[in-house]
């Protein structure tokens, strides 16, 4: 019987009649392949016949990779990122490239060159960014499982506005080799699968050491996520950070999130509300830094040697300067601009040795936390997804819901966003942060809530 081929195929017509554009380049053919030869036992492992999307800033050899930009359209990477190499290993069947804001700036997916992507809950709403596409795709029934990377909140805003599980890792638990770096710093790749289960047998698959990867970490390939899928909270102590409950929250999002913590005390967990009083200062921090590390990184792109090429050649700065024009879109231009400023004669030590400076503060913040707690639960995201085009011209509101992801990304530990409730039908994220690796305890904390609710719905219509 031809199982996951048939699985496959029908996963194409749901992808090639939808409206979410979840993606960016179909690998329709390769994973009809894939799917036959597991069907025919010729591939085996622990993602045999399983689809997953991969973002279009992860590489993969043979395949187009955009970043969800002009400037890289018709860009054939001649190699695999490490993740992907670990998905093809376990007989994964690669969906295609998911549709991202550029080069993963964003908080909404709405700054693909290629255009929005839907949220399957309200066609009319963003699905979160920058890792929309890989949210929105498993959310409404596209791939099974998908993979997103996350710079500031990229995996968790979208699993939130999207209603599904995701995970960013510890930095340096997951490889970065192969990813096209928007801030090397701050961003991990991570999965995002509809169900806790799916999602540690993701990060177990793409967990690990790296000798290509000088940040990665030997000694997480010890480690194997899916054996603390239990149910087990008790005697868990939960921090709750008045800083993350601001002003302007959404009442819903909050009410939601406590009802959370409520259920988690209710199983056997204990909480205490702590501060993490250099948050308000994570905003600023984060940004300086993304965007100098943005500015450095995405010099090399000029067209010269791989994607856009425009016009007749002049001389080089000519050249440089108007295929970076045409190729970049607006919100990439302004993190340049920014970071290049921040890093100029006379600013540096002003901007971004601060915003350095600020971010040893945040981390011992959460190491102080950690001391007194095991985990701490706060919301994902402030409101509910918004309207497609309700933030698009005011780029400080957009950056302003990011408020309670960045400080993860800032810190270098790890999160998973989980669904923890509704505001009407829209679902809302509550997120587990942990101290450096330990993952296996946000895992077990998620499975628990998630064996004891009922919030892994799907939308109407799927």
């Amino acid at each position: 019987m031809a199982e996951y081929l048939e699985s496959t195929h029908k996963t194409f017509e749901r992808i090639e009649k939808s409206k979410l554009n979840a993606f960016i380049t179909l690998n329709k053919a390769q994973a009809l392949e894939t799917a036959r030869a597991v069907d025919e036992g010729r591939v085996t492992g622990r993602l045999a016949g399983m689809t997953i999307a991969v973002k279009d800033c992860i590489t993969t050899k043979g395949l187009q990779t955009t970043c969800g930009s002009k400037i890289l359209q018709g860009y054939i990477p001649p190699f695999d990122a490490e993740v992907v190499t670990r998905l093809r290993k376990e007989g994964a069947v690669i969906t295609g490239k998911a549709n991202m804001d550029e080069f993963a700036m964003g908080t909404s997916t709405e700054n693909s060159a290629y255009g929005p992507t839907r949220n399957p809950w309200d066609l009319t709403r963003v699905p979160g960014g920058s890792s929309g596409g890989s949210a929105a795709a498993v959310a409404g029934l596209e791939s099974r499982m998908s993979l997103g990377t996350d710079t500031g909140g990229s995996v968790r805003c979208p699993a939130a506005f999207c209603g599904v599980v995701g995970i960013k890792p510890t930095y340096g638990l997951v490889s970065r080799y192969g990813v096209v770096a928007y801030a090397n710093s701050l961003e991990q790749v991570g999965p995002v699968a509809r169900n806790v289960g799916d999602a540690a047998l993701l990060l177990d698959v793409i967990a690990g050491g790296d000798p290509k990867d000088s940040t990665s970490v030997a000694e997480a390939d010890k480690v194997c996520y899916t054996d603390f899928l239990k149910e087990d909270v008790k005697g868990l102590t939960i921090g709750v950070p008045k800083e993350y409950f601001s002003e302007g929250m959404d009442k819903k999002v909050e009410r939601a999130v406590w009802d959370g913590i409520m259920k988690l005390t209710e199983l056997g967990a204990d909480y205490k509300e702590i501060s993490l009083p250099t948050t308000k200062y994570a905003l600023s921090a984060y940004y300086i830094i993304a965007m100098c590390e943005a500015s450095s990184n995405l010099a090399r792109f000029d067209g010269l040697r791989y994607g856009l090429r425009t016009g007749k050649d002049e001389n080089w700065h000519t050249t440089f300067s108007r295929i970076r024009a045409e190729g970049f879109g607006p919100e990439v231009k302004r993190r340049i601009m920014l970071g290049t400023y921040a890093l100029s004669e006379g600013y540096y030590g002003r901007y971004y040795q601060k915003a350095l400076q600020i971010r040893t503060l945040i981390r011992n913040d959460f190491a102080r936390a950690f001391k007194d707690v095991d985990v701490i639960a706060a919301p994902t995201m402030p409101t509910p997804a918004f309207k497609i085009g309700e933030k698009a011209d005011d780029p400080l509101s957009m950056y302003l819901a990011d408020v309670n992801t960045l400080p993860v990304n800032l810190a270098g530990v790890p999160s998973i966003s989980i669904p923890c409730g509704f505001a009407g039908k829209l679902p809302i994220g509550m997120q587990l942060i942990g101290d450096l690796f330990a993952e296996p305890m946000l895992i077990q904390t998620a499975y628990t809530f998630e064996a004891n609710t009922n919030f892994q719905k799907l939308p109407e219509g799927f």
